[in-house]
């Protein structure tokens, strides 16, 4: 008979002092329970429920732990509090964003038509006629996404090359000589230029070397790669810098030429963060709009010639939709045309940076056998 007990009263003492497993999950019921109350005498909004309630577990479940458990485990749990209580708050614009823009973009992305038409033709009597009868919405975004795409295109091809080479120049020649540490200076010095003065810049050399009011997506592209370059800089770099040394030595013990070394072994190992760089810092110009107004100015027709003639883009259609609707006097379907472009615009990044984890996993060095 005592040999059957001995068990029992050595698992009640090592759980003696210790909150119940379920202890987050009650403190919670009641936080919900009693944020509801306080917000429903002061005036409900989901918002203000969330932060009450969130004040109140974490009260709740601290003093709960300090009255059972001590200080040590009740400080250890206002710690683990805070930190989850900041990365909540930390998503809340996040979440607001991708809702708000969810909820008024998917009509007009739902819309036919308004990925495989543009705004050519398309007036204020269309949308007044869509307002007041219930027409069609006519007016897409083909000639914008199109845009778009061909002058990231082009600024990558332009960006890339001159990253890459600059970032390999500052690793494997630069040797702390003068000329690198002049690179380094004014790639930091181009990182936090603004937007539109690499538009102006790009403007203004366009207009010494072919003429004024030069507008076309090759002048928004050089515009973009002036953003681009320190960004493929800075992550080239630094992954270049990661590879061990090592395997440098090893190759040049056999003989092979330091090119050779850089293109067959340094670049293959540092392959996978090179690329998730550069497509980072695609994501990151793709959005801009001053440099776009000022360097490719904006069209209503479809344009595929970079080269030649104005050309849109997703953020500049956004812009002009929202400040200068079709119909001024009825601005909906333009909001709609611009929250449908907003929701497609972010997709787009968001793809963009999920190709970059896919493409850092897929390139990775395999350290298995």
């Amino acid at each position: 008979m005592t040999s059957t007990l001995t068990p029992v009263r050595k698992r009640s003492a090592l759980t003696k002092g210790q909150l119940p497993k379920a202890a987050p999950y009650i403190v919670v019921a009641v936080a919900l329970v009693l944020g509801a109350a306080i917000m429903a005498l002061i005036g409900f909004n989901a918002f203000g429920w969330g932060i009450v309630s969130g004040i109140l577990f974490a009260a709740g479940l601290v003093g709960w732990s300090l009255f059972v458990e001590g200080a040590r485990k009740a400080k250890d749990k206002l710690a683990t509090c805070l930190v989850v209580g900041a990365f909540l708050v930390a998503l809340l614009p996040l979440f607001s964003v991708i809702w708000t823009v969810l909820v008024n973009g998917l009509p007009g992305l739902l819309d036919p038509g308004f990925l495989s038409t543009s705004m050519n033709g398309v007036t204020g009597a269309f949308d007044n006629k869509t307002v007041e009868e219930g027409a069609p919405l006519l007016g897409g975004i083909y000639h914008a996404l199109m845009g778009t795409l061909l002058i990231t295109v082009l600024a990558t091809l332009i960006s890339v090359p001159v990253g890459l080479l600059t970032a390999i120049y500052l690793v494997e020649y630069g040797e702390d000589r003068a000329l690198a540490r002049a690179i380094t200076f004014f790639v930091d010095v181009m990182t936090g230029i603004p937007s539109i003065v690499a538009g102006l810049f790009a403007a203004a050399a366009f207009f010494a070397l072919v003429g004024p009011g030069t507008k076309t997506g090759a002048v928004a592209a050089v515009a973009l790669s002036v953003l681009m370059i320190p960004v493929v800089v800075r992550s080239s770099e630094e992954m270049l810098k990661i590879v061990p040394n090592e395997l440098r030595e090893a190759a040049y013990a056999l003989g092979v030429r330091k090119w050779r070394t850089i293109l067959k072994v340094v670049l293959p190992t540092a392959i996978s963060g090179i690329a998730s760089g550069i497509t980072l810092a695609i994501a990151r110009v793709i959005g801009e709009t001053a440099p776009i107004l000022v360097t490719a100015g904006f069209a209503t027709t479809i344009n595929t010639n970079v080269f030649s003639g104005w050309m849109a883009s997703l953020p500049t259609f956004i812009y002009t939709q929202i400040l200068n609707p079709t119909s001024p006097s009825n601005p909906d379907p333009s909001s709609q045309r611009a929250w449908g472009a907003a929701l497609v615009l972010i997709i787009m990044v968001m793809l963009l940076n999920l190709g970059a984890r896919l493409i850092a996993r897929m390139f990775a060095p395999k350290t298995g056998r």
